[in-house]
């Protein structure tokens, strides 16, 4: 395999990154990290939810992510799955007023209200993707059966932009971050691994700016857009480097993007 900054070969490549993943997957990575919001709980059901929220608006500034992420559980009474399952229409009311970039109260009521529609209708969060899993033997196709799992009430049609759709081309990074954070086991503290019915071999990479243009420079991805196709390519190139673990190279890959201007 050749990368832009000379011929690594796979095995060389392997090495590289497998030494930045083990760098970067601690416990440090969480402070500042979305990832940081699930981590207040303890209760499967809402470390599921409030990581599920957080991954929603991972978006833009990471301080003012983590700040909006930790109001919504504030808003929450810091128990999302009570207040998921428990909430009364007069309950939304106090969510008036939220707003992280595009996403606002308007949204979060209908998220609310899905979440719990997921939960009383679909087994839950981990179900309502395993099923798909198991069905279409994809989690990209998964991903995209959750979508419609999720707006099958009546919705507002501006929340649906909230939640990617992989087979409508997008990447689909924030809820493939999401499912890294619940299926993968790293045995360091970070990524949860509190979903046992999926396996961290079928997960993909969260696709970003960070991630993306690193791959690109080491050889990793040829394609110039970051969108499902991307996504495909570079998993395919993980997979041939770690086919259990494929995701641990999102550490990697990010660290070297994100913070040593790779």
């Amino acid at each position: 395999m050749k990368n832009k900054g000379g011929s690594l070969s796979l095995e060389e490549l392997k090495e590289f990154l497998d030494e930045k993943a083990e760098l970067y997957n601690t416990p440090s990575f969480i402070e500042a990290d979305p990832l940081s919001i699930p981590h207040r709980f303890s209760l499967k059901e809402d470390i599921e939810i409030a990581g599920f929220l957080a991954a929603t608006i991972a978006w833009g500034n990471r301080k003012s992510i983590v700040a909006n992420a930790n109001r919504m559980m504030h808003l929450m009474d810091d128990s999302p799955y009570d207040f998921v399952m428990e909430h009364r229409p007069n309950d939304l009311k106090r969510l008036k007023g939220f707003v992280h970039r595009t996403f606002n109260d308007v949204d979060l009521k209908y998220f609310i209200q899905a979440l719990r529609h997921i939960y009383s209708q679909h087994g839950g969060l981990e179900q309502a993707f395993s099923t798909g899993l198991q069905h279409y033997h994809n989690l990209q196709h998964s991903i995209s059966n959750f979508k419609r799992l999720f707006f099958e009430m009546e919705h507002p049609e501006r929340t649906r932009k909230h939640l990617s759709d992989p087979l409508s081309g997008s990447s689909a990074k924030r809820i493939n971050m999401y499912l890294r954070w619940m299926v993968r086991q790293d045995k360091k503290g970070v990524d949860f691994g509190i979903w046992k019915s999926i396996s961290p071999s079928a997960l993909s990479i969260p696709l970003d700016v960070h991630t993306g243009n690193v791959s690109r420079k080491l050889g990793l991805l040829q394609r110039k857009q970051s969108d499902s196709k991307a996504v495909a390519e570079l998993d395919e190139a993980l997979r041939k480097m770690d086919p259990v673990d494929p995701v641990k190279y999102d550490f990697a890959l990010f660290g070297l993007g994100a913070i040593e201007k790779f």
